[in-house]
């Protein structure tokens, strides 16, 4: 009978350790959990792309077509940051549309919720929008829609390219009814003046 409790009691001890060595090993790893309990990944990737790189990523080739068509390099900076929401917006992360300019005919588009400003209230309603493969595709299209003009007017937005300051080009804007927000002018110029992003005005 002795040697008998003496094997069970041998066969008991490394259960024991076992089971220690176990309990040890999960508080280890509740404590870590504790320590960091957000992924490096939700930390890192919080924000895509900051503010000033979203400036310095489309500025360089603003001031190309400010070169070629007269457009000022901060009415495009300045429109791409609202309308886009800083490049955050899924038609512009996806696709490439930083300017919110619609489609007609055949160009290929998507359709998108977006909200209007009417009859002094703002509304959501679907809308077919542009759809481009790069920024700067984009950026083209947007300088050409104030060199070209619309079908019922090819002057509308010469003002815009003929003014002298982003605060005249802003005001050409909502004068020609580039967006429905009856504050359009006044969020550009803020946007514009906050980041001093007539410094790349030449």
């Amino acid at each position: 009978k002795m040697s008998a409790r003496r094997k069970k009691q041998k066969t008991r001890f490394p259960l024991v350790f076992l089971g220690l060595f176990l309990i040890g090993i999960a508080f280890i790893f509740s404590l870590n959990s504790l320590a960091d309990p957000l992924p490096k990944e939700e930390e890192t990737n919080t924000e895509a792309i900051s503010h000033e790189e979203f400036i310095d990523r489309i500025a360089p080739y603003a001031q190309e077509l400010q070169k070629g068509y007269g457009i000022l390099p901060s009415i495009i900076i300045g429109q791409a940051i609202l309308e886009s929401d800083w490049g955050q917006s899924s038609l512009a992360s996806e696709y490439n549309n930083l300017f919110g300019i619609k489609s007609f005919g055949h160009s290929k588009k998507v359709t998108l919720d977006t909200q209007e400003f009417y009859n002094g209230e703002w509304v959501t309603i679907q809308g077919d929008f542009r759809v481009y493969d790069t920024w700067e595709e984009s950026m083209d299209d947007h300088t050409m829609l104030f060199v070209n003009g619309v079908d019922w007017n090819p002057a509308l937005y010469v003002d815009v390219l003929t003014a002298n300051d982003y605060r005249s080009a802003a005001q050409a804007l909502q004068d020609a009814g580039y967006a429905t927000d009856p504050d359009y002018a006044s969020k550009i110029i803020q946007v514009i003046e906050t980041y001093q992003l007539n410094r790349f005005d030449q």
